[in-house]
């Protein structure tokens, strides 16, 4: 009998015991056959392994590879089940579609914000511009208003501002003071606008005024003098007082530019192109022109619309030629490749604006009129024409149709079409 108790060594039951009581020896024993899982495929070199301590064989087994996907979770994009690590859900909300619509009122907005800002910056600086030293309340006896606007537009010899050289290059001389170069009326009303020059040789009478500096009442002799001896005598006051005296018509704003500005508001916008239908040429002004069309600069320009002595008729010729020549520079100016370019604005504002002088009434809406109204006489909108004459006096000045004038300030002043004929 073994000393084991049974099941402990070599019991009945048991083949194979600890210390078997058999005489042979014990058999090798059988093992069972384990089936080992394949070591999951290495990573890249280029690219880091994902799996890391934490990761097991089993459901969610990462391999390391990424193939772009976003992880984080179990659920897809779409549906699908959970269960990723740390509980997200792995989804990615998609970008929201740009709105269109909100981004183009934002931007209509924005720029209108822009223009009203450089509008009204604009306005104040132009403004701040204005020389308004006119001032036309010094003026005595007026005439009654009538429709539409009145401007006396003075082209004065001014040469203020102007160096040594500037006198010599526009062969303007160096004589003191101011002398007036050309006069015209313009009318701006509903049957279109209507230029009329007036000869500085128009003999006209001196009435009673008001002295603009001493305030002081000069009474009425009757003088009889050139036009531009008006302006001489006591500036622009006496000027207005005296072109209302002879004609009637009620002058609502005054508007003188120098010959220095006139030059550099041609200069500015590139020149102005002119049709000049025969040569001429006058040492006394420097004009020296071909027949054709052509550019004319500042320099020229000035030339051209102070030449007198070249022609024929003396100052009727010129007076075509300056009314001409406004009515160009105004169309041309007024163009949006100047109006929108502001390299060509501000200089050509800043030009005319530095040497022009107005009244005190003036606005710069006002003057805006004025300027297109100038524009419409070449644009087939309104008429230019000289004042109408009879002949001469005995003195040589210019004598004045009075029954043709006075139907043509009725015809201003009722603001009709205008059917009298000037020179």
């Amino acid at each position: 009998m073994s000393d084991w108790p049974e099941g402990r060594n070599g019991g009945p039951g048991e083949r194979y015991g600890r210390g078997s009581a058999s005489p042979r020896p014990e058999s090798a024993r059988a093992m069972p056959h384990v089936r080992r899982r394949p070591a999951p495929p290495q990573s890249p070199p280029h690219i880091p392994p994902q799996q890391g301590p934490g990761y097991e064989d089993g459901p969610g087994y990462d391999s390391g590879y990424n193939t772009g996907q976003v992880y984080g979770g179990g659920g897809q994009r779409g549906g699908g089940h959970g269960g990723g690590r740390g509980g997200d859900s792995g989804y990615v909300q998609p970008r929201p579609a740009p709105n269109w619509g909100r981004r183009l009122k934002v931007g209509v907005l924005s720029l209108v914000v822009v223009v009203l800002a450089v509008s009204v910056g604009t306005y104040f600086w132009a403004d701040g511009k204005l020389k308004r030293e006119v001032d036309l309340s010094k003026v005595i006896d007026r005439p009654s208003e009538g429709d539409g606007t009145n401007y006396l537009v003075v082209g004065s010899d001014s040469r203020e501002g102007m160096t040594a050289e500037d006198k010599k290059k526009l062969h303007t001389g160096s004589a003191e003071g101011k002398r007036t170069d050309s006069m015209m009326i313009l009318h701006d009303g509903s049957n279109g606008p209507t230029l009329i020059s007036l000869p500085r040789d128009s003999n006209v009478e001196i009435p009673s005024f008001v002295g603009s500096e001493s305030g002081k009442k000069f009474a009425g002799t009757g003088r009889q003098v050139k036009l531009n001896a008006a302006y001489a005598e006591d500036g622009p006051e006496l000027l207005v007082r005296t072109v209302e005296f002879n004609t009637g018509l009620r002058i609502d704003h005054y508007v003188e530019i120098g010959f220095g500005g006139f030059a550099k508001i041609v200069d500015a916008i590139g020149g102005v192109e002119m049709d000049i239908p025969k040569a001429f040429k006058d040492k006394n002004s420097g004009a020296d022109f071909q027949a054709g069309k052509q550019t004319l600069n500042g320099e020229q320009s000035l030339a051209f619309v102070r030449t007198r002595y070249a022609f024929a008729g003396s100052d009727l010729d010129r007076t075509k030629n300056q009314q001409k020549f406004l009515a160009a520079l105004a169309s041309q100016t007024a163009t949006p490749s100047t109006i929108l370019n502001p390299f060509k604005l501000y200089p050509t504002m800043g030009a005319g604006l530095d040497t022009l002088i107005v009244d005190k009434d003036m606005s710069l809406w006002s003057l805006g009129n004025m300027f297109f109204a100038m524009k419409g006489v070449t644009g087939g909108e309104g008429t230019s024409m000289n004042i109408p004459l009879t002949g001469q006096s005995v003195n040589g000045n210019l004598v004045w149709d009075k029954a043709k004038v006075k139907q043509l300030v009725e015809q201003l002043k009722n603001d009709e079409k205008v059917t009298v004929k000037g020179n």
